[in-house]
């Protein structure tokens, strides 16, 4: 399914912690944070690895990305060259690219969140990168942050966190999403009401679940 404008305005209704709930796996290393608190994205993912100190293929992969994509840079254990600074940010802005993800440090951090254009990273570095043209490889399956990303993976991120998803989950997770921001609604006008979050809580607290479970297993 098309992630169309309206699916985009739903996922920014929701946060990624609401998809967290349901998923074991597909989530980046929570060292990847946005550089301003405020930033959220969620797009295609458009892939780049570029090792050390080469972010040519960067550059070429941005100019191929479809509007909305997300840039989303495996380093290949670099941890030292940012290779996302201002420039890189202010390209893919005027692009329409929806936000650059990094298996690394970027840098400019300042310029960077006065122009509101979401990069994550997973620190800062003031040693960047150059212009060689003698590696790299774009749109290919890479790692960043831990998770296998995959071209046209959603890329779902705040300030909290990535979530990698699937193109053909997408959809039944946001719903789960949406239901489970509902009902978070709900347990916080509990909260407000009463106090605490639900009476069902000392039930499961004192009732020896396990010896139920041992109990039931008899039976099998």
């Amino acid at each position: 399914m098309e992630l169309t404008q309206e699916i985009i305005d739903r996922f920014m209704k929701v946060d990624p912690a609401q998809v967290g709930h349901y998923v074991k796996s597909g989530y980046m290393s929570p060292k990847i944070k946005p550089i301003y608190k405020a930033a959220k994205i969620v797009g295609p993912a458009y892939t780049v690895r570029i090792p050390g100190k080469d972010s040519t293929a960067l550059y070429y992969a941005m100019k191929r990305a479809p509007k909305g994509s997300v840039i989303v840079i495996d380093r290949a254990g670099d941890d030292l060259y940012a290779c996302t600074g201002e420039i890189v940010a202010t390209v893919a802005k005027r692009l329409g690219l929806a936000g650059i993800v990094i298996d690394g440090p970027a840098t400019d951090s300042i310029a960077i969140e006065n122009m509101q254009f979401p990069v994550f990273c997973d620190g800062l570095s003031p040693v960047t990168t150059n212009l060689l043209g003698i590696s790299g490889e774009y749109d290919v399956t890479v790692q960043c942050g831990g998770a296998v990303v995959n071209p046209g993976d959603i890329i779902f991120g705040d300030a909290d966190g990535v979530i990698v998803i699937p193109p053909d989950n997408y959809e039944e997770l946001l719903e789960k999403a949406e239901e489970a921001t509902r009902a978070e609604f709900k347990t916080k006008k509990l909260i407000e009401e009463t106090g605490f979050v639900s009476t069902n809580v000392d039930r499961l607290f004192e009732t020896d679940v396990l010896a139920i479970i041992a109990e039931l297993k008899k039976f099998d």
